[in-house]
Order: structure tokens, then sequence, then C-alpha cells
């Protein structure tokens, strides 16, 4: 009950940093991880290598799934006050101009939907995109190799791991409240 009388107020921009640095923290801190689990994911007749691969595909996969899950728990207009702070966050974070970053993002938010469709579960969408942009498709049983779809019982897995990296709103804003 005192928790939600005082809870820290934060502006946009505050916001913006606590949730750009956690999600970057938590990419940094899992992704090694993630590949372990894919290397091991027992869906795959042939183990994938994927030891030095970049984590690039990763970054943006969790980027793109964090910002397009916003208008789940912000306002159209709240989202349309933090968004654009965001994408200047992360672009200054990977020395960019916000358009380049905004491209990136665009491109992969896409894919993510493409992959997904019919599906809107943007859980669903950051799993197969992982699948598909890992390239594990060679790995698998050759059913499921012909119709180029990820084997349910890996995708199962890969939702379980991909949540980690979705922000948890709820549990921000049982600590926080906007300005």
């Amino acid at each position: 009950m005192l928790s939600a009388i005082f809870k820290k107020k934060l502006t946009d921009e505050q916001l913006v940093n606590v949730f750009v640095n956690g999600i970057l923290e938590s990419i940094d801190n899992g992704f090694n991880d993630v590949i372990s689990l894919i290397e091991e994911d027992p869906a795959f007749i042939r183990k994938p290598s994927l030891k030095g691969v970049s984590d690039g595909h990763f970054i943006m996969i969790v980027i793109s799934g964090n910002i397009k899950a916003l208008d789940t728990f912000f306002s159209p207009i709240q989202q349309q006050n933090i968004e654009p702070l965001i994408f200047k966050s992360f672009a200054e974070v990977f020395q960019m101009t916000e358009k380049e970053f905004i491209s990136y993002y665009n491109s992969y938010s896409s894919f993510m939907s493409r992959v997904n469709h019919p599906s809107k579960v943007i859980l669903y969408g950051m799993s197969k995109a992982m699948f598909h942009k890992y390239n594990l498709n060679d790995f698998q049983e050759s059913y499921f190799k012909s119709m180029d779809t990820p084997n349910p019982l890996f995708l199962k897995r890969m939702d379980g791991i991909m949540k980690n990296f979705l922000w948890n709103w709820d549990a921000f804003f049982k600590r926080y409240k906007m300005d």
C-alpha cells in the first residue's frame, strides 16, 4: 500500500533511459546463454554451430519486439511521446542517425510480422525471427525443413527464452509512475 503512495515519478526521458539501458543490459547478459540453449536444443537433428556468431540480429529482434510491445502498455499519446526518444537513444548508443536506426527497426519489425503472420503475438514473432535470422532450418528434421518452419517444440522453448527479453512493464509500473 505504501509503495503505491511513494512511487518514484519519472519523466519521459528518465523512463526511456531506464528502458533502453535495461534492454541493452539484458541483451549483453543473455546473448551467449541464448546461443548455448539453441545449440543444445533437442529439436535439431544436427547441432547448430553458432559460436562466434554476431549478436546483431539478436539485438535488433529484442529491441524491435520491445518497441512493438509499447502499444500494449501506453496510450497512443504516451507512445507518441516516448517512441521518438527511444529511437534517438538507441541511435546514439549505436552511433548512427535516428533515420538509420528507424530504418533498421522498421526492417526488423516488418520481418518479424511477416514470419509470424497471421499471428500478432510479439513473442512468437521474436522467436520465429531468431529461427530465420540465425538460419536454423538446416539443422531440423526433413519434415520441418521442407516447410521452412520451426519445429513447434523448438518454438515453444524459444518463446520461453525470448520472454526473458521482453521488458516487464507491470513490474516497472509497480515501482515508478509517469510525470
